[in-house]
């Protein structure tokens, strides 16, 4: 069983109410963030590869094209901006792609990240 990683950079800006940082997180404000997708699987015989990088690549720019210089807070789907749901939304749009183990966000200026591995059930 083999895991193949892809990473993507994006910038953007969000308010968050009610964390206990006040009203530094209620302001507008903005991260870097690099997010991280993960596909497991065998290699296919004919090709020798889990996924296509190339397939992987394009659906990648298709999320972060969503997600870079955008506010946050405006984009519907993805509820509350948090690491958590912006882990989830990616998920959700790289599902199709192959056999996601997991999405990570990362804010490494601020030394966080958050991992989705999918829903449960």
């Amino acid at each position: 069983m083999w895991e193949l990683t892809k990473q993507f950079r994006f910038e953007a800006a969000h308010t968050l109410k009610g964390t206990t940082f006040g009203a530094a997180s209620e302001e507008i404000h903005g991260h870097s963030f690099r997010a991280e997708v993960t596909v497991r699987g065998t290699p296919d015989p004919a090709t020798g590869m889990v996924v296509d990088l190339g397939l992987l690549q394009r659906a990648i720019e298709d999320v972060r094209l969503m997600l870079d210089h955008k506010f946050l807070n405006k984009i519907e789907a993805l509820g509350t901006p948090t690491l958590e749901n912006l882990s989830r939304f990616v998920w959700e749009r790289l599902a199709h792609i192959g056999k996601l183990t997991r999405v990570s966000i990362h804010r490494d200026s601020c030394n966080e990240s958050c991992t989705y591995y999918g829903p449960q059930g």
